[in-house]
């Protein structure tokens, strides 16, 4: 079903009910009430005069790992990973825990999406640490809206690198805000 233009009122014009029903029933379908199917959901435009139910969603794994590669992967304990659908877009945000064991190197937190899309981790929207020496963590949280997704089920996982030492990853989490 798609929204259409109502009809216009005139005076003492008689009204079919499949006029009515185009006109008023149709359109009330296509509105946000009409299309939540549970608590929670978001409202987005998928076009003009058209709109679909999105939903939120986030995962955490609070489990300390450390990696030493230098390229996007996963840790042991995968993720954190969301399975949303989307339409060509996405809002996440990310956060963890990041350390270091070795002075002047990076540990990095990235997301890649797979399923209808597919995107690599990137350090261009990375969250990252800089060690300064020591075991020291910083916490911290990253966002980014991912565009020209392919509509449909996508996989939003968390992956992790270094450029040097040993990355520990603590407390992870991701949400996911499907577009």
């Amino acid at each position: 079903m798609a929204w259409t233009t109502p009809l216009s009122a005139v005076s003492n014009a008689t009204l079919t009910a499949a006029q009515w029903n185009a006109s008023v029933r149709d359109n009330l379908l296509e509105t946000a009430p009409a299309k939540f199917t549970a608590a929670g959901q978001l409202f987005v435009s998928t076009g003009a005069n058209a709109g679909a139910a999105r939903t939120p969603a986030s995962a955490a794994v609070a489990t300390s790992e450390t990696t030493g590669s230098t390229a996007y992967a996963s840790l042991t304990t995968l993720g954190p990973q969301v399975v949303a659908v989307t339409g060509t877009s996405a809002l996440c945000f990310w956060q963890a825990q990041l350390g270091n064991n070795t002075t002047g190197s990076n540990s990095y937190m990235s997301v890649a999406v797979s399923g209808a899309s597919t995107v690599a981790a990137s350090d261009t929207y990375s969250l990252r640490y800089q060690s300064f020496g020591g075991n020291a963590r910083h916490r911290g949280t990253c966002a980014h809206l991912f565009t020209g997704l392919t509509a449909g089920t996508n996989t939003f996982t968390a992956q992790y690198r270094v450029d040097g030492g040993s990355g520990a990853f603590i407390d992870r989490s991701l949400i996911v805000i499907p577009l």
